[in-house]
């Protein structure tokens, strides 16, 4: 009698050859689709055939998020009508100070017929995305070239600076956030006037002010302003609050660590300004000669020095060469009808000269 197992457990191919089947079927799949995009159809279709099961899925979560915004309660929207109410009231009396002192400006300015000092325009932008390079602190904005971005202009918000335009494309720009540390900002303090430059750190958290004395006037808690020397920032604009000085016996400069004011990561939207400084150009520096003029130069103040000591020179020996050409008239006035030597042609020259300029009283023995 032939024995032969159910139906339930006939065996097909084995594990391993199925094994092998469906491992070449996926990766001729997974080949197919990535050189030559067969599955681009297929996955089309099932997303659009599961879009009402996805749907279906999420209105569970729908529900809750609507509910919970119903739940705002009237006190939440009271208290945030009050801050804004309160922050509306503090900027309008900032508005009226700024105005107030800007008229107060332009009144002294005229009185003292002072220029302006600078005119500043600002263009709003947005931050699209960071560089790759995480060493850096740099963001692209959504501003170029066509916009009218310059390259090194100043980039602020409502609190203060953020940092500075350092490349431009035509439709985007790349600004270097404040605590970059290569970026650079001259500032001021508030309270005293001192000047200095602030940098970024290589962490990118806080800001170095450098070339500070030992024995500056610097506490903790004291502002830093945009001191508007440099032709770049505006003057006054926020940078940085003091929260660490540190003064060694053993170093000239203090180690001042600051904050910036601005939230610099936190900010979204953007002012870039346009500040036009309207000071007069610097003086122009006479180039550096190169070696060959300078030493060519060297040789004619030489020259001319030389020339001018020998001219210096010639008065002092005239009256000897002259008192020694009339001394032989002088002190043999017999011997003048002797004949003198060869050798003494221009004294013998210059003799009868003497003589008759002598005339018979010098030598009364002579004939005419």
């Amino acid at each position: 009698m032939e024995y032969s197992p159910p139906p339930l457990f006939k065996q097909g191919p084995s594990a391993l050859a199925r094994l092998l089947f469906f491992v070449v079927l996926a990766l001729a799949l997974l080949i197919s689709d990535a050189r030559f995009k067969t599955l681009e159809i297929v996955r089309g279709v099932l997303g659009a055939g599961l879009y009402p099961l996805q749907r279906a899925a999420l209105v569970p979560r729908d529900v809750f998020m609507g509910a919970a915004d119903l739940a705002v309660t009237s006190a939440t929207l009271r208290s945030d009508n009050e801050k804004l109410h309160t922050r509306n009231l503090q900027l309008a009396q900032q508005a009226n100070t700024a105005a107030e002192l800007s008229a107060e400006n332009t009144h002294l300015r005229a009185l003292l017929q002072l220029s302006q000092r600078a005119t500043t325009q600002s263009l709003p932008a947005e931050i699209q995305y960071d560089t790759r390079d995480p060493f850096t602190q740099k963001v692209v904005i959504n501003r170029g070239a066509q916009q009218g971005i310059q390259n090194g202009s100043p980039v602020v918000n409502e609190d203060g600076v953020i940092g500075q335009v350092t490349r431009v494309f035509p439709l985007q720009a790349e600004v270097t956030l404040l605590t970059d540390k290569d970026q650079a900002v001259p500032v001021q303090i508030v309270r005293t006037g001192l000047r200095s430059v602030i940098y970024g750190t290589p962490k990118g958290d806080t800001l170095d002010l450098r070339f500070v004395p030992i024995s500056a006037d610097v506490q903790t808690g004291d502002e830093l302003v945009t001191s508007g020397l440099d032709g770049v920032y505006p003057p006054g604009l926020p940078v940085a609050k003091v929260v660490r000085v540190d003064k060694q016996a053993d170093t000239a400069f203090a180690r001042v660590i600051c904050l910036p004011i601005a939230p610099v990561r936190g900010a979204r939207q953007l002012l870039v300004l346009r500040y036009v400084a309207d000071v007069p150009p610097r003086p122009a520096e006479e180039p550096e000669l190169s070696a060959k003029d300078a030493k060519a130069k060297k040789g004619a103040k030489a020259a001319d020095s030389k020339a001018a000591a020998d001219k210096s020179a010639k008065p002092a020996e005239k009256p000897a060469a002259d008192k020694n050409a009339t001394r032989p008239a002088a002190s043999a006035p017999g011997q003048a009808g002797k004949a003198a030597p060869a050798d003494q042609k221009p004294a013998a020259s210059k003799k009868p000269a003497a003589v008759e300029k002598a005339g018979p009283q010098a030598a009364p023995g002579v004939k005419p």
